[in-house]
């Protein structure tokens, strides 16, 4: 990460010492420097710098992955299980209207 710092420095010093300031190539290096070097540093402080890290986070998708699932699956059964209460109301409020329960008691 060090080198990575001292890198953006001496393409800063390069870009000052140029007569009339920094070209487009030398502002898009320090550009990409730059970025690379931010990005290094956001990933060490999420922790996610090791070799470890791509691991982890596949494993995380994953999991969020199976978590959605397992949300989509049940939030199936529970309207498909609605659907089914309703249903079924609405055939036992047929069966009262039509007097077909009152037939079966006779």
């Amino acid at each position: 990460m060090k080198q990575d710092g001292e890198m953006l420095a001496r393409l800063v010093a390069q870009a000052d010492g140029m007569p009339c300031g920094a070209d487009m190539v030398m502002i898009r290096a320090l550009i990409e420097e730059a970025s690379e070097l931010g990005a290094g540093r956001a990933l060490e402080r999420l922790g996610l710098a090791d070799r470890r890290a791509e691991r982890d986070v596949r494993e995380l998708r994953d999991l969020l992955r199976g978590w959605r699932d397992a949300k989509k699956a049940a939030r199936g059964a529970v309207i498909a299980w609605v659907a089914r209460i309703a249903l079924a109301l609405l055939l036992l409020g047929m069966a009262v209207k039509l007097g077909v329960i009152g037939m079966v008691r006779e």
